[in-house]
């Protein structure tokens, strides 16, 4: 088999015209790559910063609805063992309501908890019932204030690095 010889006018590709050529394939593929990087980390920073307010929005939507139904008297600023808020309430047929809320330490850490809520009418309890999860247990985050007119709810929920934070100020209903 003979090999061709190249004619003077007829040119291969040099090296440097390869170095190049590779140089801007790598530069290409960094650039995909990256974007592809940064669409998966912002879609995991965007999902987690959902749950947060999800899990912020549903401990304030039920512990409002409570807090609206309690009266005054029976709304407990000290809960003993444990207890985050106790609120309590007689509906019109009489019935005595009382809403236990307990946190508990989600694991593996035991830093961030679990919210939750157990109903009892006329002291028989119904089962027992997750509010929210990821809740910060710094109690500068989450906490309630009760000045006797108002009970302010403060809720901060943290997943994946992504925090929420909300406020509710609820007015029980008046009376004792």
């Amino acid at each position: 088999m003979k090999m061709k010889k190249l004619k003077k006018d007829q040119r291969g590709i040099t090296l440097i015209e390869l170095v190049i050529a590779f140089a801007i394939t790598g530069i290409i593929t960094a650039a995909i790559t990256m974007a592809v990087f940064q669409v998966f980390t912002m879609n995991t920073r965007t999902s987690n910063r959902m749950a947060a307010v999800s899990q912020v929005q549903h401990a304030g939507k039920l512990v409002s609805e409570d807090i609206l139904k309690a009266q005054p008297a029976k709304i407990d600023d000290t809960p003993p063992d444990g207890k985050f808020l106790v609120l309590g309430w007689t509906a019109q047929n009489g019935a005595e309501h009382e809403v236990i809320y307990t946190l508990e330490a989600m694991p593996p850490s035991g830093l961030l908890k679990i919210l939750w809520r157990e109903h009892r009418i006329n002291s028989v309890p119904s089962p027992t019932t997750k509010v929210a999860e990821y809740i910060d247990s710094d109690p500068d985050q989450t906490r309630y204030d009760w000045d006797g007119e108002v009970l302010t709810f403060k809720v901060t929920a943290n997943v994946g690095g992504q925090s929420e934070t909300r406020e509710y100020e609820v007015m029980p209903r008046p009376g004792s």
